[in-house]
């Protein structure tokens, strides 16, 4: 069954199989104690430290492993805010962050704090010169900047170095996530601190990193602890970071061809998706992206039943429709990006992964979306851009009741009457779903028919659409 979710975790590579089984005989003394056995985990862990160093491109000083990608970011954040405390209590972060930067940010408003979220384009990307823009206009003084290196729902690639520049100009740090970049290569810039996570790159799962630059102000705010410099508390997983760090290390010796092979396949589905499935839109930077990640919408489609179709065809990908959520409510990456997120999946491929795979992924998918439109209800592709019989002479306004009616419902139901209307008409559609507030703006957009905003209704929001085609 082919799996393609390397973005949420990678599987693990087969050196680090073979580092863990033998870090597990190896490895599990105190590597603090001074006897053989401690003696013997400390080279371990000093060695796993060194080329982790190596590859993130800083000093093993400067870095120290912890229990997971997120508490990196937490602790590094939460350090860098309260050892700048004295500049500030402002923090920077851009609108498409992990959820665990976003998290840390809102800990930091509820303690008295102030956040600014950078927007984005429709790409995923900040633009240039907006980490310089947002540090004027910050209403206090900064302590910290936060930006990924890549986005983990589209991939698309940040300028960290540009940024970093910015940054360093007002004299604030720059904290960098790379999970899902360093395992194809180093950060570009002056970055001052920087986070990953080791499962992303098909290393075990319960390690971070959280390397910190020489001169960042940095004060650890949890109790402290005499093992990874006070700033990672309690006893080190020294299998799983020795794992970590010699998987990190293999699949960069490995990067450069297989991002190569890997971006022709992905290359292939970005191209032929939209030919093969109607109404689809292809989301994130087509050229500054990661090598391995694709991501499309599909209109009139329910993003769960989406996913449960593709499994059972024996392909596993991820989303980020709001139908696949518990909180019913859009990604905020694709939310900042202002696309499309009914029927969201989220294509990324683990070294390895067979050309053929490929193609029978795109082979089945067409009948898999055409299924789950069919159950729904959904226009029929002609149908949804005929023009409507002249006689008899139509309204020119309707009103589309789709209270109480979860994504992708209320936009099939828009798609089904907009040929009611004559041209300069207006359908307005009633809905109480969050994810309608992005979904009806991007269907315009696909369609070429034209939204006029939204206003408050009675247990919703009053959505206007003028058919202009």
């Amino acid at each position: 069954m082919p799996y393609f979710d390397a973005a949420s975790s990678a599987p693990l590579h087969p050196v680090a199989r073979q580092a863990l089984l033998t870090a597990l005989d190896e490895g599990w003394a105190d590597p603090s104690r001074l006897y053989r056995e401690g003696r013997r985990a400390r080279l371990l862990l000093d060695a796993a430290r060194e080329a982790a160093a190596e590859a993130v491109g800083c000093r093993p000083d400067e870095l120290v492993f912890t229990p997971s990608g997120t508490r990196a970011v937490h602790d590094g954040i939460a350090g860098a805010l309260a050892g700048r405390r004295r500049a500030g209590r402002h923090l920077i972060v851009s609108a498409v962050e992990h959820s665990s930067v976003l998290h840390a940010g809102a800990a930091h408003e509820a303690d008295g704090g102030t956040v600014t979220e950078v927007p984005v384009d429709r790409t995923g990307r900040v633009a240039p010169g907006a980490y310089a823009a947002a540090l004027r206009e910050a209403p206090g003084g900064v302590a910290l900047a936060c930006l990924q290196s890549a986005n983990h729902e589209v991939g698309t690639v940040q300028p960290v170095a540009e940024a970093a520049e910015e940054c360093a100009a007002a004299d604030v740090p720059l904290l960098v996530d790379a999970a899902q970049s360093l395992g194809w290569g180093p950060t570009e810039g002056n970055w001052s601190l920087l986070t990953a996570s080791a499962h992303k790159w098909g290393g075990p799962a319960g390690v971070g990193l959280l390397a910190v630059r020489k001169g960042v102000r940095f004060r650890t705010v949890q109790p402290a602890d005499e093992r990874e410099s006070g700033r990672s508390p309690g006893f080190e997983n020294l299998p799983a970071i020795v794992a970590a760090a010699a998987s990190l290390r293999a699949v960069r010796a490995e990067a450069a061809a297989e991002a190569e092979r890997l971006r022709g396949l992905v290359e292939r589905i970005r191209a032929r998706v939209p030919e093969l499935v109607p109404d689809v839109e292809v989301v994130g930077d087509p050229e500054r992206r990661l090598p391995h990640l694709v991501t499309f919408s599909c209109l009139y489609v329910d993003g769960e039943a989406l996913l449960h179709e593709l499994d059972r065809a024996e392909f596993s990908v991820s989303s980020g429709s709001s139908c696949t959520s518990s909180t019913l409510t859009p990604s905020h990456v694709l939310r900042a990006m202002g696309v499309l997120s009914e029927g969201n999946v989220r294509v990324s491929l683990p070294p390895g992964t067979a050309e053929a795979d490929v193609d029978r992924f795109l082979a089945a998918l067409p009948g898999v979306v055409a299924g789950v439109r069919e159950r729904l209800g959904a226009p029929k592709p002609a149908e949804a851009a005929a023009d409507p019989d002249p006689e008899p002479e139509p309204e020119p306004e309707l009103v589309v009741d789709s209270l109480g009616k979860r994504c992708p419902i209320p936009v099939i139901e828009l798609a089904k009457v907009i040929g009611e209307v004559p041209v300069g008409g207006v359908v307005t559609v009633l809905a109480d779903d969050e994810a309608a507030r992005l979904d009806i703006p991007a269907w315009c957009e696909m369609r070429g028919q034209t939204y006029e905003g939204e206003r408050p209704a009675d247990r919703g929001v009053a959505y206007r659409v003028r058919r202009r085609a």
